[in-house]
């Protein structure tokens, strides 16, 4: 049917196709138009950029097996700052008393789209900054995205946790904002990442200069599972295909998964917490001691729906009404 869910109108349902038309593509041809990426500042009218030193002194444990085991090193990186309409802020200027600040990290596969202004995830931060009265200015940084052949391989897993962590620190440690005033928002791989990221601060917590955890974070449709332990024919993984501009038919999903595991491989996704925290693989530890409070969005005709489901019912067992979630 053209209208996969009845309460969609005609118009609604051609927009979703068209979508998941053009978001499946570059897995199939790679990128088709050039967007910013980590390896250049784009600065342009009201674009507020700048570069993120690496954070090699603060990686160890988990965190430093993985990126010897694949050759992935820190690496400075670009970060962009938003401000509110009416608020005269200077680039990375140090927080007023009580003020917070939403970190941004975009979604997109781990392969595609941006921190940029210009992109269109940018929205979702831009929108949050309306709505929030506390909340005067955004960082989004420009972490490394993945590929793997028939393209350019490049920055597969943890380089992504580790340009966040130097994002992070850089907040903290030299704006000066504390862990307490900032928001962490991510949407799909971005919310993959947010978790990720927070996870790390909490279980080296006390490491020497690490910053300790933040405030909230916001966890917009989060994919939670990057193994297949979730999909079932009955479930939203694929009675939801065509109500999703996600393009899981085309390849899209797999080159993701292969792109951004890298050398770990596939198997890699099944059991470790930071890439899958809703996997149900039996050999999975997991929980969220220690993690802050947190907001979980998930979408009801979306393919993500019953792994984000799975992590709300893991989440809420240590979080209780620390967690808020809600279903759209």
């Amino acid at each position: 049917s053209w209208r996969p869910r009845k309460s969609w109108s005609f118009k609604r349902a051609v927009i979703i196709r068209a979508v998941r038309f053009i978001m499946g593509v570059p897995a199939q041809t790679g990128p088709y138009i050039k967007l910013p990426n980590y390896k250049a500042l784009t600065l342009g009218p009201g674009v507020n950029g700048l570069w993120v030193d690496p954070v090699p002194d603060l990686v160890t444990g988990k965190l430093k097996t993985w990126m010897d085991a694949t050759s992935v090193v820190p690496i400075r990186i670009p970060g962009y700052w938003t401000h509110k309409k009416g608020y005269d802020i200077k680039v990375g200027a140090a927080p007023t008393p009580g003020e917070k600040v939403l970190y941004h990290l975009h979604g997109g596969g781990y392969i595609r789209l941006s921190a940029h202004p210009c992109d269109m995830t940018a929205a979702i931060a831009r929108g949050i900054l309306q709505h929030t009265e506390s909340i005067h200015r955004v960082f989004a940084l420009e972490y490394r995205l993945s590929s793997s052949k028939p393209f350019e391989v490049d920055a597969p897993f943890p380089a992504a946790l580790l340009d966040a962590l130097a994002g992070y620190n850089y907040l903290v440690n030299v704006v000066g904002f504390s862990p307490a005033d900032i928001v962490i928002a991510g949407d799909s791989a971005g919310g993959n990442l947010t978790h990720a990221l927070t996870r790390y601060l909490v279980e080296y917590q006390g490491l020497d200069k690490l910053p300790a955890p933040p405030g909230s974070i916001i966890l917009l449709s989060p994919w939670s599972d990057l193994s297949v332990s979730n999909d079932s024919p009955t479930g939203s993984s694929d009675m939801f295909l065509n109500s999703d501009y996600i393009d899981c038919s085309r390849g899209g999903i797999n080159y993701s998964k292969a792109s951004f595991l890298g050398p770990l491989g596939l198997g890699a996704a099944v059991q470790n917490p930071y890439i899958s925290p809703a996997s149900l693989d039996p050999g999975l530890v997991i929980d969220f001691k220690g993690f802050p409070r947190t907001f979980l969005v998930a979408g009801g005709a979306e393919v993500l729906y019953d792994q984000i489901i799975t992590l709300r019912d893991r989440m809420v067992k240590d979080l209780g009404d620390q967690l808020t979630g809600l279903r759209l």
